[in-house]
């Protein structure tokens, strides 16, 4: 469960940079939401990871 968490934590935080680079690419015409939104899953999941992390 812990590694599962991690794994998509980091697949979240890629998600991350190429929402970046595609907002950026675009000259900021496409909304933020495609850097925002992969980033605050990335948070939820890497916050369970946490709990799971202290509480096993």
């Amino acid at each position: 469960m812990k590694r599962g968490l991690l794994a998509v934590s980091f697949f979240f935080m890629i998600l991350t940079f190429i929402g970046i680079g595609y907002v950026f690419s675009t000259n900021g015409q496409a909304n933020a939401g495609y850097a925002i939104i992969p980033m605050l899953l990335a948070l939820v999941s890497l916050t369970a990871y946490r709990l799971h992390k202290h509480n096993s």
